[in-house]
């Protein structure tokens, strides 16, 4: 199989634990397969973040309650 830097294509962050309490703005994207440049379009109808330091991070239960509202909209 060629190397991703070979082929051009992405690859999808993958020592992000499936238990983690709380995800980057990266992480969060790349696993609701958004780009994170929606995500800063769509700011209001992303779920809320947290401030760490210069860090923006997203809590577990803020994008399970951001999905069950996507779910219920759609």
């Amino acid at each position: 199989m060629a190397r991703p830097e070979v082929t051009g294509r992405k690859t999808a962050p993958r020592d992000v634990a499936d238990d983690a309490d709380a995800f980057t703005v990266k992480e969060f994207c790349a696993r609701h397969r958004i780009s994170v440049q929606l995500f800063y379009k769509n700011r209001k109808q992303m779920p809320r973040t947290i401030n760490v330091g210069t860090r923006v991070l997203i809590s577990k239960e803020a994008a399970a309650a951001w999905r069950h509202k996507r779910e219920r909209a759609a």
